[in-house]
């Protein structure tokens, strides 16, 4: 009963916190920078906005297989820095009841072209596929970047503490954190679908690797194609690492800058919305309301966002990928975060989503008894909660 009543006052505070920021929501473009960013810091979001948007060859160290190349060839959609429909695919199996990436055939990311078909490449590598022995393959699409600046700069201990306050007043749906192991011991994973990236940095490093096959000194270690790893000897000419660490920060720079997705009109049905969103329970995942730690950039210090999301990891049942990474297990995925999703044209993990009613009822394990009371609503309370959703 406590509980209820104390989610009854924080919807209607929220009601009141969505009133007060539409005005300035709508001030925002998608892909703005950050509002109070000093002129070198604009500078800097500038210049990484540039770097993020090049596209690398064979000599800048393209390859040899690798997924786009350029970081907007994928994150492009409503604008620079946004998602897009491109979905790429992740493998695995099960070996002695344990996940297994078969790392031995080039896993768990299926890196699809390869630099044969580029004009200064000197040899004919083809890109890779999904190898006989996987009996786990799951698709995973793009991640829109807005806002991650804030989401960065939220210290660790805040979603610790939040997964810990879902355990006490929530345990049916409790998140956790997923701990990454780092240079300097563990720290709290927020990017990626199962939140297996704890920082923007290692976030910017992980996709030069990965998805343009691309070393830095934060991962200086060349992907295998295919699992053959005689191939870099051969076909990998430009010497390890290929990015000084400067192409990492320049994409760091234009991520951290980058603002938050404008919100959408606040009408009577979004506001009447939102309380049907609190009382569905999305909220207790979905949280609206985070805060950043303190900052030496103005522009991110102690900042109120609103990202609807806890950035844990949850048990999501048949909704889960089968992949591991982390401390996140097969049916283990980060809460997506809601902002920004009047811009979307495709839901969930892999995509497979075309509407946001379709992607509630894809929810399962912990996200099952929310579907099922949105199942339960009246017609009007239905139209209402869309609306509010689709003003994120």
């Amino acid at each position: 009963m406590k509980f209820k009543i104390s989610l009854v006052m924080i919807t209607f505070a929220l009601v009141g916190i969505v009133a007060l920021r539409a005005t300035a929501g709508n001030s925002l473009f998608f892909g703005d920078p950050l509002p109070g960013l000093t002129t070198a810091q604009l500078n800097q979001f500038d210049a990484g906005k540039d770097e993020f948007m090049e596209e690398e060859t064979v000599a800048d160290g393209l390859g040899p297989v690798f997924n786009g190349k350029s970081c907007a060839e994928c994150h492009s959609s409503p604008t620079v820095g946004g998602d897009s429909d491109t979905t790429e695919t992740r493998f695995g199996t099960i070996t002695n009841g344990h996940f297994d990436p078969l790392t031995q055939f080039g896993g768990s990311l299926i890196q699809s072209k390869g630099i044969g078909g580029e004009p200064d490449a000197t040899c004919n590598i083809a890109g890779e596929t999904v190898p006989a022995e996987a009996t786990i393959k799951a698709k995973r699409r793009t991640t829109p970047l807005f806002g991650l600046g804030l989401v960065d700069s939220v210290p660790d201990q805040v979603f610790i503490a939040i997964a810990q306050l879902q355990k006490r007043f929530t345990p049916e749906t409790a998140g956790r954190p997923n701990h990454i192991e780092v240079a300097t011991g563990q720290a709290v994973g927020k990017f990626g679908w199962k939140s297996q990236v704890p920082t923007l940095k290692q976030f910017s490093a992980d996709a030069y690797l990965n998805e343009m096959g691309i070393t830095s000194p934060t991962f200086p270690t060349e992907n295998c194609p295919q699992g053959n790893c005689g191939l870099l000897a051969i076909c990998d000419s430009p010497p390890d690492p290929e990015d000084d660490g400067s192409g990492v920060q320049a994409f760091t720079d234009f991520m951290t800058f980058l603002a938050p997705p404008p919100r959408g009109p606040i009408t009577r049905k979004v506001l009447a919305g939102e309380v049907v969103f609190f009382g569905l329970g999305c909220a207790a995942c979905h949280i609206p309301v985070l805060k950043t730690g303190r900052n030496s950039i103005t522009a991110l210090d102690r900042v109120k966002f609103f990202p609807f999301s806890d950035f844990l990891i949850h048990d999501m049942g048949s909704l889960g990928d089968g992949i591991e990474q982390g401390q996140a297990n097969g049916t283990e995925m980060r809460t997506a975060p809601l902002w920004g999703l009047q811009a979307r044209k495709r839901l969930l993990h892999d995509g497979s989503a075309t509407t946001v009613t379709d992607a509630i009822l894809a929810h399962d394990g912990q996200g099952a008894e929310s579907k099922q009371r949105f199942n339960a609503l009246k017609a009007k309370d239905v139209t209402d909660l869309l609306a509010f959703l689709n003003s994120l």
